[in-house]
């Protein structure tokens, strides 16, 4: 592989409250996964997050989440399926006139939190997000996780999609990311999440959470803006992809 494409979730500040350092993982990335006003951000984050990225030349995409601010999005909930692909609808809107402010167009979607882990398997939350996406744009691409019911579907109702791995997330033997809840589940020491990204990018099996190899195919890979030291993770697979001649490019 010459080419992956590095995404972060970034604008997931909210008023008074600052998460992440956006402008910093600017610098490393190639997409940025902002957040649509549901699970995080504002209309003024979501403004200054885009321009971020105009400037930076970082495709935007939206990342969009359930309506659960208190819980960060990353509960799942139980949504009826034509109310989730409203939400969904109304959070691409959203970005989509914001970022023609800030200069820049949304490219894809990314699902966040709760929503990502839940239309893994859930076909008719899985469905809703397709449908939604392709109501408004279908020339949006969708990330998700390799075997997914919401990839699944995205191919079958013709729009791309695009498979994501994580450097900063344990993984179960299944290729499923390791809950939050677990002991590990989020890693931490940047050296060790860049080796880790390298081998994923270069075909190489990695450790899954009970030490078994799994080997993961995907197009782009995500470092988390709110993890802690996100931006040194960054830069540290920033800088391993290019020793190993490895170009970080936006997929879109």
């Amino acid at each position: 592989m010459h080419a992956i494409d590095l995404n972060s979730d970034v604008g997931e500040s909210f008023g008074r409250w600052s998460l992440g350092d956006d402008a910093a993982m600017m610098a490393s990335v190639s997409s940025a996964n902002v957040a649509c006003g549901f699970h995080a951000g504002d209309p003024s984050v979501i403004r200054s997050t885009c321009e971020a990225a105009a400037k930076a030349g970082v495709v935007v995409g939206a990342h969009v989440g359930y309506r659960d601010l208190a819980g960060f999005g990353r509960r799942y909930m139980d949504v009826d399926p034509r109310e989730l692909a409203d939400d969904v609808v109304y959070q691409i809107g959203a970005l989509q006139a914001l970022a023609a402010t800030a200069g820049t167009t949304v490219r894809y979607v990314k699902p966040h939190g709760g929503l990502y882990n839940a239309i893994v398997h859930n076909t008719a939350q899985a469905r809703a997000v397709v449908d939604a996406v392709k109501s408004v744009d279908p020339g949006l691409p969708i990330l998700g996780l390799p075997g997914s019911e919401v990839l699944r579907l995205a191919e079958a109702a013709g729009l791309r999609a695009v498979s994501e791995a994580f450097a900063d997330r344990a993984y179960n033997p299944d290729g499923t990311l390791t809950s939050r809840s677990q002991p590990g589940s989020v890693l931490e020491d940047p050296e060790s999440v860049a080796a880790r990204v390298l081998q994923m990018t270069t075909g190489e099996a990695i450790s899954a959470i009970d030490g078994s190899a799994l080997k993961i195919n995907a197009e782009s890979v995500c470092v988390h803006g709110d993890s802690p030291g996100a931006v040194a993770m960054a830069v540290a697979v920033k800088r391993a992809l290019d020793a190993a001649g490895i170009t970080i490019k936006a997929f879109v």
